[in-house]
């Protein structure tokens, strides 16, 4: 399929994708963060009524009980953060999004002079903006911040509305890590500020979250992300409210980093989080 981006015709080939979402199984397995119990998946019991031919019903039905933001893939919304409520699923785009594809190793706190609100722990990890330059290259960071200046992008560079960062070391034990007791890296200030000014709209991370997980409610790196400042809870001081996150996916390692297109899939349900399922489609040409 050809695909026109600002700038060139582009080739994908949308027979490839990668889903980059997890979620528990069927026994509940799969990542979990905050403290959060085990997803639990049963069969729906309701006086005579089984839903579970094995057992003697007539058809299966069952009950899955999760929470979106601490059950696998999810996709977040600027309402997570503010008192008026506001459904994920409003601003998720439907439409395929220019996306780029980075791995990134986090630094060691006292490797950097990158901050964070409160200030980093001598353990903590962080992706830093220093990491998201070196892997975006100059390049695609130039195209990334005219097309957020309003600036027309050259044919070389279409505007990246999308960025998914895979974070080093990755491995397959992210599939059902308990976040509780490993905790992950999350983003430091200047990391957020970079993704607010080059134009990125749409943030796919195989975290769990992109602020530490016990940061005294600060939630630095989303109010950033999402432009609602310290302290505010309205809705309608956010100046990025279409923007989205998407945490606890997984970037599988035969997936080469690059630009491609990215299709955010979601079920139609209320909640300012909701289950996703991100989907890559590699650029195949030029």
């Amino acid at each position: 399929m050809i695909v026109t981006l600002p700038g060139r015709r582009t080739q994908f080939d949308l027979d490839r994708a990668y889903d980059l979402s997890l979620g528990p199984d069927r026994a509940g397995l799969g990542p979990r963060h905050f403290g959060a119990p085990p997803a639990a998946y049963q069969s729906w019991h309701n006086g005579a009524f089984v839903g579970a031919i094995d057992q003697g019903g007539s058809c299966n039905c069952s009950v899955l009980t999760l929470i979106p933001h601490c059950h696998g893939t999810h996709t977040e919304c600027v309402g997570h953060l503010t008192r008026e409520p506001m459904d994920a699923i409003d601003v998720i785009p439907t439409e395929f999004l220019a996306a780029l594809l980075i791995s990134v190793r986090a630094t060691a706190a006292r490797d950097t002079q990158e901050t964070t609100a409160p200030r980093p722990l001598a353990e903590d990890c962080m992706i830093t903006a220093r990491s998201l330059t070196d892997a975006t290259g100059p390049t695609v960071v130039a195209a990334a911040m005219d097309s957020a200046r309003g600036v027309a992008t050259t044919p070389a560079a279409p505007a990246t509305r999308a960025l998914i960062i895979r974070s080093l070391p990755n491995d397959s034990r992210k599939r059902a890590r308990v976040y509780a007791e490993q905790p992950a890296p999350f983003l430091t200030r200047e990391a957020a500020q970079w993704l607010v000014e080059r134009g990125i709209e749409h943030l796919v991370v195989d975290l769990p979250t992109i602020d530490r997980a016990h940061d005294e409610g600060r939630m630095t790196a989303h109010r950033l992300f999402f432009g609602l400042p310290d302290g505010d809870e309205r809705l309608s001081a956010a100046t990025r409210r279409t923007c989205t996150v998407t945490e606890l996916a997984f970037v599988p390692n035969e997936l080469r980093d690059g630009r491609g297109l990215l299709l955010l899939q979601a079920p139609r349900l209320p909640g300012d989080a909701v289950p996703s399922r991100p989907m890559f489609y590699p650029l195949v040409s030029d």
